[in-house]
C-alpha cells in the first residue's frame, strides 16, 4: 500500500486532488452542541446586550444612529461577530478545552463576547446594540450566548425592502432576485419574531413619529428618553457604514418613508408575509 501512499502525495502536490476508496465514512468532526453558558457571571462580560433584527434595507442604519445618540447605548457599525470562528489545531488542544468544560462553540461564545465588551468599554456606555442583518439567521445561538439579551425587531412593507435592495445595486440583481433575496431575511426576521420576546418597531412610523416610537424603546430598554436622538446627525462614529443613508443621517433630522406601495404593486412572491405583518389584508 506504500506506492499509493507516494501516489497521492504526488497528486496533491501537483493537483491538488487526492485518490479515496468509494464509500468511505467521512471524517469530518460532529458539529458542537450550542448551550447557553455554564457560569453565566464568569462567562459573560456583556450585560443585557441589545440585537436589532431587521431585514436588509428595512432603516437598521437610521435606527442604529438615533439609538446610538443616546447616551447609555453605543450603536457600532455592523460587526458581524458570529462569522468569527476558533478551531482546534490538534487533538490536544481539543482535549484540554474539553477538560476545562469547553467545547468550539462555548469558546466561540466567549470571543463574540469579548470583542463586543472591548467595543462597549472603549465608547464609555452601558449598552451595546448591534444591528447586523444577517443576525436574523442566527437567532437562536445568539439567544443561547447571551440569555439576558433584548430583541427589538424593526420591519419595514416587504415591497419597500425590495425595492430598496434592488435600488442599492440593480446591477447586481433585477427586481425579482431582490425580492427573493430579502425575503429570505424577511423570514429569518419572522421566525424570530415568533420564538424570542422583544420589541417590534416599523420603520413607517419611527419615520412618522419618531419621538414616540424611541419612547417605546427606551421603555421597552429600561432606559429614560433623551431628545438628542431625534438630532443625531452630528455623530463621527456614524461615518462609519452609512452607504448610501450618509446625507440622510448627516441632515440631523428623521426623513419621512417612500410611500406605501398598492395591493397591485406587491409582487406575488412577496403577498404572504406582507400578510403576517399587517401591511396587506
Amino acid at each position: 500500500m506504500n506506492w499509493q501512499r507516494k501516489m497521492n502525495k504526488a497528486l496533491v502536490r501537483f493537483t491538488g486532488f487526492q485518490i479515496e476508496r468509494v464509500g468511505k465514512a467521512s471524517s469530518a468532526p460532529p458539529v458542537p452542541e450550542i448551550r447557553p453558558p455554564a457560569d453565566p457571571l464568569t462567562d459573560r462580560l456583556l450585560e443585557a446586550p441589545v440585537f436589532l433584527l431587521s431585514p436588509v434595507r428595512s432603516g437598521s442604519t437610521l435606527l442604529r444612529a438615533i439609538l446610538n445618540a443616546h447616551s447609555a447605548l453605543h450603536a457600532p457599525h455592523e460587526l458581524h461577530v458570529r462569522r468569527l470562528r476558533v478551531q482546534f489545531d490538534t487533538t490536544l488542544a481539543a482535549k484540554a478545552m474539553a477538560a476545562l468544560g469547553h467545547n468550539q462553540s462555548d469558546l466561540e461564545h466567549l470571543l463574540w463576547d469579548r470583542v463586543l465588551h472591548r467595543e462597549l468599554v472603549r465608547s464609555g456606555k452601558r449598552f451595546i446594540v448591534d444591528k447586523t442583518p444577517a443576525n436574523a439567521f442566527a437567532y437562536q445561538r445568539i439567544a443561547a450566548c447571551w440569555p439576558d439579551a433584548r430583541f427589538v425587531f424593526l420591519l419595514r412593507h416587504p415591497a419597500s425592502i425590495a425595492t430598496s435592495w434592488h435600488e442599492a445595486s440593480p446591477d447586481k440583481r433585477t427586481a425579482e432576485e431582490a425580492a427573493l433575496d430579502a425575503l429570505r431575511y424577511m423570514k429569518a426576521v419572522q421566525r424570530a419574531r415568533a420564538a424570542l420576546p422583544g420589541l417590534t418597531v416599523r420603520y413607517e412610523e419611527l419615520s412618522a413619529e419618531p419621538e414616540r416610537v424611541t419612547r417605546e424603546i427606551c421603555e421597552f430598554l429600561g432606559l429614560e428618553w433623551e431628545s438628542r436622538m431625534l438630532s443625531y446627525g452630528k455623530q463621527p462614529v456614524l461615518q462609519k457604514g452609512l452607504g448610501d443613508w450618509r446625507d440622510k443621517i448627516r441632515s440631523g433630522t428623521v426623513q419621512p418613508a417612500r410611500e406605501l406601495p398598492t395591493a397591485d404593486q406587491v409582487p406575488d412572491v412577496l403577498k404572504p408575509i406582507c400578510r403576517t405583518w399587517g401591511y396587506v389584508k
